[in-house]
């Protein structure tokens, strides 16, 4: 019988492996992982077996025992599997970069997860994941999934709502990444300060800020409102600070393709025009990361990973994973069924949300009603994500259709239909669920 935690990554080859593989060497103690498994696809070969070197390199210096497997069969290595995470790309960076381009090229969003290019990276998605969950449930069915691969609401809808399997939960680095900003604003410890987060993937919202169990919900936004900033991967406009402290809670950096959606079109046109999206710049600093990834002499996560838009992945899946396996019953900001946690929310649908984190799973903290200023925006995305879902699921073009007309980055329902039809055809080769529709 095998002692300790089996894991086992699917898309292992991503440039995001060694922030895992960091995470769980620096919890080895009370997260005893003993296996390792970095599985992927035939074209993701040559990534994952340099990345699977790293990772290598990486438990060894750190004097650790984890045994790092690399492999291309999916059922060898989620046999027995204590926890599994998903962090793929359907398509690759070269889908993503139509995804950008096409609607850019209608004079609409392109963005790899909101508007066109979140509905399509979802279509794209969310059969793989499916898949996967039907593999989970065959091989080991105790494990537990958690999912990173993008659009993690639209991808969490789809397998509470079209698969009888439950031990999912979703994972996003924002909610991380906003607490460490606004304490930065604060000039304090993220470790005191507690956050309440509610609404959808990205597009949640911090509630209510304390510093040392005290209320000070309206300074953090009064400094956040003055000192905000972006990630790597998302132009760092400025939200105007009379609207953010009229708002009156912590919007994500998401938020800036609603509230700035003019200045953000703009700058991605902009972009565009020069041959410089978002899609093309992951792809060459992809291209540079996997050259440092090969030196034999580097055992580290390299600095210039931070690049990549990715920061505190590793404390997201790893903390998450740590609190299951060990029963922490600590708060942490997943995607799970709502559950009366949101009051504008039915109970079966999916929140991103504060939970109290069990071995038994995530249970939601109430939050109650949405405040009026910010439930319209959110409801309306929730509407497009139950579309998308369905339309993913069954290869059904009205819903697609319907669903990107609703999406308010969309400029109109017949620029909708011109970016679907060529979206469709320019990703047929993963879309075969359409094509036999």
């Amino acid at each position: 019988m095998r002692q300790g935690v089996k894991i086992v990554t699917i898309g292992g080859g991503s440039s995001y492996t060694p922030e895992l593989v960091e995470g769980f060497i620096k919890r080895h103690k009370e997260l005893p992982v003993k296996e390792l498994w970095l599985v992927d696809i035939e074209e993701g070969r040559e990534k994952l077996e340099i990345v699977g070197n790293l990772a290598k390199r990486m438990v060894k210096k750190a004097n650790v025992d984890i045994k790092i497997y690399t492999t291309l069969n999916r059922e060898e290595a989620l046999r027995d599997a204590d926890f599994v995470t998903t962090q793929l790309r359907v398509g690759q960076l070269d889908a993503r970069i139509k995804d950008e381009k096409i609607p850019l090229s209608h004079g609409a969003m392109g963005q790899e997860t909101n508007g066109a290019g979140g509905l399509f990276k979802a279509l794209r998605t969310v059969p793989v994941i499916l898949d996967i969950v039907e593999d989970i449930k065959r091989l080991c069915p105790n494990a537990w999934l958690i999912n990173f691969t993008n659009p993690a609401g639209i991808v969490s809808e789809a397998v509470f709502r079209y698969s009888d399997f439950k031990n999912y939960i979703g994972l996003c680095n924002v909610p991380i990444g906003m607490k460490k900003e606004v304490a930065k604003v604060l000039e304090v410890d993220s470790d005191r300060i507690d956050m309440d987060f509610a609404g959808l993937n990205h597009m949640v919202y911090g509630l209510n800020v304390s510093l040392d169990g005290d209320d000070i919900t309206k300074e953090a936004v009064e400094k956040f409102s003055q000192h905000n900033t972006s990630m790597k991967n998302i132009k760092d406009i400025a939200f105007n600070k009379e609207f953010v402290n009229s708002l009156g809670v912590i919007p994500c950096p998401y938020h800036r393709y609603y509230y700035k959606k003019e200045d953000m079109l703009q700058s991605e046109l902009d972009s565009f025009k020069e041959g410089k999206i978002r899609g093309q710049v992951v792809k060459d600093l992809e291209k540079d990361l996997f050259e440092i990834y090969k030196d034999e002499n580097l055992d580290i996560k390299p600095p210039q990973l931070e690049q990549r838009g990715g920061a505190y992945y590793s404390d997201a899946a790893c903390n998450l994973i740590n609190s299951l396996h060990n029963d922490k019953k600590d708060i942490q900001v997943v995607n799970t069924l709502n559950n009366g946690a949101i009051s504008d929310f039915k109970d079966d649908e999916v929140v991103e949300v504060s939970c109290i984190i069990t071995k038994q799973g995530p249970k939601p903290i109430s939050m109650g009603y949405l405040p009026t200023s910010v439930n319209g925006l959110v409801r309306q995305i929730k509407s497009f994500e139950l579309l998308a879902a369905k339309a993913a699921v069954e290869g059904n073009y009205d819903l697609a259709y319907l669903a990107l007309c609703i999406n308010p980055l969309t400029p109109s329902d017949d620029i909708a239909k011109t970016i679907l039809d060529e979206m469709l055809e320019a990703h047929k080769k993963y879309l075969p669920k359409f094509n036999m529709a």
